[in-house]
């Protein structure tokens, strides 16, 4: 069937809607990213309490009632920054123990990833360490929720390397507590180092991975006290 100037017509103008609509999808997603970028540069030594929603729009350079089209509120954005801080993270981490069968790599695989993140991305991480005991509750809860998560993960790929050895589910996720623990431990002495001394890093990340060897050797003599 041929295509007829009205046709053509009716296409071009489905098309350049097509495009306006994407475009301005896009425009909105950089403002939102722009947003979530300066409020991790403004708090890079402040809380999240200290800045407020104007000060946010205009590093943002936008007007304060644009903000409102992307976030409900300071603490709507600050829960969105766990988010962004966390699930890459996580995700990247389940990929390595679910991809590798051995004990070793996986711990090996773990702290790399952990000392590569933290080194790539300081600022979320002094922003996730400073607000999980910090003063807006709803950041706050979503920390908390987020290592949950990555307890409860942590927790299910441990019951799938112990078959076998008759753990209880108390036993599996005392010890996931431990190695997240550990970690955790690991991310805020990484935030201390100082860049001219890279040695320190290395040593920070093998001191982290000898205890992470350490608990999961403990876990094949483990005996549960609660089957005593």
């Amino acid at each position: 069937m041929p295509i007829t100037p009205v046709h053509a017509r009716t296409l071009l103008a489905v098309s350049e809607a097509v495009i306006r609509t994407a475009s301005r999808a896009q425009r909105k997603e950089r403002t939102r990213q722009n947003l979530l970028d300066v409020t991790l540069r403004l708090i890079g030594h402040r809380s999240l309490a200290s800045i407020s929603l104007r000060e946010v729009a205009r590093e943002a350079g936008i007007v304060p009632t644009a903000f409102y089209r992307h976030f409900e509120s300071i603490d709507a954005l600050g829960v969105e920054l766990v988010d962004e801080s966390m699930r890459p993270l996580r995700q990247m981490i389940r990929d390595t123990r679910r991809g590798t069968a051995d004990k070793i790599d996986i711990i090996r695989g773990t702290v790399a990833i952990l000392g590569r993140q933290v080194r790539d991305h300081p600022a979320q991480f002094r922003f996730l360490s400073r607000e999980r005991y910090g003063g807006v509750n709803a950041v706050r809860r979503a920390i908390a929720t987020e290592l949950r998560l990555f307890t409860s993960e942590l927790t299910i790929d441990l019951a799938r390397m112990t078959a076998g050895l008759d753990w209880t589910a108390e036993d599996l996720e005392m010890t996931a507590d431990l190695m997240v623990s550990a970690m955790l431990a690991t991310v805020m002495e990484l935030l201390e180092t100082d860049k001219r001394h890279p040695e320190d890093e290395q040593i920070i990340l093998e001191r982290a991975e000898g205890q992470l060897r350490l608990i999961a050797l403990g876990m094949s003599v483990w005996r549960s006290t609660a089957r005593d």
